[in-house]
């Protein structure tokens, strides 16, 4: 199940993209428990957007393409619902 999500942390006010090949849920588990990296510096993120891809490189495109923006502004009209 790849998936492309966005999880956004209040503590730090950031967003953070990643892809996975697992579930969205199983992938927040280990951001907010004892990961190494960006994430690990807090335990709060949540959620806030996911793309379901039928194919893992797929999903890892998206993400890259999300992360080429580095514009928070198009990342909020993203996971702005319509």
């Amino acid at each position: 199940m790849p998936y492309v999500y966005i999880l956004y942390s209040e503590s730090l006010d950031r967003y953070y993209v990643g892809s996975t090949h697992g579930t969205v849920e199983e992938r927040l588990y280990k951001h907010n428990n004892r990961h190494k990296g960006f994430t690990s510096t807090v335990a709060d993120w949540q959620p806030v957007y996911s793309e379901y891809f039928k194919e893992y490189p797929s999903a890892l495109l998206r993400e890259k393409e999300i992360k080429k923006w580095k514009n928070r502004k198009m990342i909020e009209r993203l996971i702005q619902p319509s």
